[in-house]
């Protein structure tokens, strides 16, 4: 029961960062100029302390960066906002099925390796298709009729696979890193 607490919080925590990272409004101008004022008073500090005698009071200021990065244009946003929530689905099968988030790192490994999570990936060569690379394709039928189009179905498919196989995702990691299939 520990596992699937510490998996809630993992999620609930990785939710919370993505609303921040979206919602995160940009400086206004007296932000920025309250910014540069701290920055100034830090310089100004630094300079002061210097010349100040050893026992004389000392103010302390902060100056607060951050590391956000612009917002994605549409066209990257596309190949990624699929990703990110093929993952998302991922993760909450493998949470339904009360597995560790070891395992959905596990998983991650294996499905990055075999489609970067794209439910439209298409191995010209063997012809296994979408995100767990069924191989033929036509074996997710059973999980869903939408199977080609629906990434859920596939992932639902794809576990239950990797389950009756291999117990887990790991078990399918280890396989693949030694076999390079699964």
């Amino acid at each position: 029961m520990d596992s699937k607490r510490a998996l809630r919080h993992t999620l609930s925590t990785m939710i919370a960062i993505a609303a921040v990272s979206v919602a995160a409004p940009t400086a206004s101008a007296e932000t920025r100029t309250a910014s540069a004022k701290t920055h100034e008073a830090a310089t100004h500090e630094t300079a002061t302390r210097k010349a100040a005698p050893p026992d004389a009071p000392l103010a302390r200021t902060r100056h607060w960066t951050t590391a956000a990065r612009p917002a994605a244009t549409r066209a990257q946003g596309a190949v990624k906002g699929s990703k990110g929530r093929n993952k998302g689905i991922a993760l909450d099968q493998v949470v339904q099925r009360a597995w560790s988030f070891k395992e959905f790192r596990c998983l991650d490994n294996l499905w990055t390796r075999e489609s970067n999570w794209n439910h439209r990936a298409h191995n010209r060569s063997s012809g296994a298709y979408g995100i767990p690379q069924a191989l033929p394709a036509g074996k997710m039928r059973g999980a869903g009729r939408d199977w080609k189009s629906n990434p859920e179905t596939q992932i639902r498919w794809g576990l239950a696979y990797i389950k009756g196989r291999y117990g887990r995702p790991c078990g399918a990691w280890g396989h693949f890193r030694s076999h390079n299939w699964y």
